[in-house]
């Protein structure tokens, strides 16, 4: 697409600066014409480390420990970008959301898209990606013991100018560890547990009762849900909501600190909840357009579950990639089909 002012990149090549050293302007290398004169999809800065500070009304600010890749793109008639620009940017919009003027991580992305827009005047497209650390304080579930937890938080923008105001489109997301329970080794358990059972001569009424409130051993993974959802920039998902629903689609949760009620509590719920990587997904899925059936139909959901073996060496992967709009009809026509 062409920029709006179509003299804006040609005087970009002629801009100059000043060298206080030497009393005279020098050219702006940056802006000179590149012996190669092709496109950069492209162009900027990464691991740019910062401590994200976001207010909230009545309650005391959320601090994130954040990694930041900010990128524009660059015309062939321009040798290289201000990068300097970028670190720029991003120091004001943290001041903003210390000031309280932006509220979310992800409107942190978008704010900082926008003015990327301002500052590199040659440039179509901006990109911000923001990974952050973030605590949270947890109880434990029968001693109500304290505790706290590191979350991963996925928070990025995409901002393309127009002739009029630019398009952004923001997404927020996090990664949470969980557990899960291997379905098939636990049926194999029990199948074995019935015939011991029954050769103890322990009639079959008895055998299902024991196995209804005693479920099987079986092989255990450390899980780690992801789920990202992408939306337009005046809409709003609530972080809070994506890590309960990634936590409630494993086996159990788990706590850093585990008294002994809190340790046979998560296990047996464990062992009575077994999932396959594929079924944490779906759950996934399946609670996402429960919370979210108020976002728009080209709300883009992404969900990816990695469960680390415990007896193999590899891990097991699912994902998925589609709009609100598509899981919608999946679901409902799935629903449509029982009896």
């Amino acid at each position: 697409m062409k920029h709006p002012n179509k003299n804006a990149r040609e005087r970009c090549n002629i801009s100059q600066v000043t060298n206080p050293q030497i009393g005279r302007e020098l050219p702006d290398i940056q802006s000179t014409t590149p012996a190669v004169r092709i496109n950069l999809t492209r162009v900027g800065v990464k691991n740019v480390k910062k401590l994200v500070e976001v207010s909230r009304p009545e309650r005391r600010p959320v601090i994130f420990i954040s990694t930041f890749d900010v990128y524009v793109d660059l015309p062939g008639s321009l040798k290289g970008a201000n990068l300097s620009r970028n670190f720029e940017v991003i120091d004001e919009v943290l001041q903003q959301a210390i000031d309280g003027d932006v509220k979310e991580i992800e409107n942190l992305c978008s704010v900082v898209a926008r003015k990327l827009l301002d500052r590199h005047e040659y440039a179509d497209r901006t990109e911000v990606v923001m990974e952050s650390q973030f605590m949270v304080k947890r109880e434990t579930p029968v001693s109500q013991t304290s505790c706290h937890e590191v979350v991963k938080v996925h928070a990025s923008a995409v901002a393309r100018r127009t002739f009029r105001d630019p398009i952004v489109r923001k997404s927020i997301g996090a990664e949470v560890i969980g557990m899960t329970a291997c379905p098939c080794a636990q049926d194999i358990m029990k199948e074995r547990a019935v015939y011991v059972l029954q050769n103890l001569g322990v009639d079959d009424t008895k055998i299902s009762a024991f196995l209804k409130d005693v479920p099987m051993a079986t092989h255990n993974q450390r899980g780690r849900g992801f789920l990202s959802i992408e939306i337009d920039d005046d809409q709003h998902v609530k972080l809070e909501k994506i890590i309960s629903i990634l936590k409630d689609s494993m086996s159990a949760s788990i706590y850093e600190l585990l008294k002994r009620g809190d340790e046979s509590y998560v296990v047996l719920n464990a062992h009575k909840n077994p999932r396959f990587v594929e079924d944490c997904v779906r759950e996934i899925a399946k609670k996402v357009i429960n919370e979210f059936r108020d976002l728009p139909g080209d709300s883009l959901i992404t969900i990816k579950q990695t469960n680390e073996e415990s007896i193999h060496q590899h891990d097991a992967y699912a994902e998925r990639l589609a709009t609100m709009a598509e899981l919608y009809v999946e679901l409902n026509s799935e629903q449509n089909e029982m009896p």
